[in-house]
């Protein structure tokens, strides 16, 4: 079952989760993610970055709430976090619904057309 957040998503949440979403590098660091946790080292290798920008990118997608890290020793670990997309999900479900409502009238008004002809 969907949390809260995750059915009703603020408008704020979504604007930080849509600009962690804004970047190729983030998307692939969420790709790389999403077959498990990495650190920071491990993020910025393939993207051929500097540590400190891979951190500004890990801050921004974890400002959006798509990641979370733990930090053990000196190694910070990041992790997709639990229900990243469901804001967005609900998000998009809602739109999609409403979509799918108003093509479903525009239908049943072509219908009804057609049956008026002569």
């Amino acid at each position: 079952m969907p949390s809260p957040r995750a059915s009703s998503p603020t408008p704020e949440r979504l604007d930080r989760l849509f600009v962690a979403l804004a970047d190729g590098s983030r998307r692939a660091m969420i790709d790389q993610l999403s077959r498990g946790p990495a650190s920071v080292s491990d993020l910025a290798r393939p993207l051929s970055i500097a540590l400190p920008s891979a951190l500004k990118h890990l801050g921004v997608l974890e400002a959006g709430g798509v990641v979370q890290s733990d930090k053990v020793g000196r190694v910070r670990t990041y992790r997709i976090a639990p229900d990243a997309f469901g804001g967005l999900e609900a998000w998009v479900a809602a739109r999609k619904a409403m979509w799918n409502h108003q093509f479903d009238a525009l239908d049943a008004l072509l219908q009804e057309q057609d049956k008026a002809k002569p």
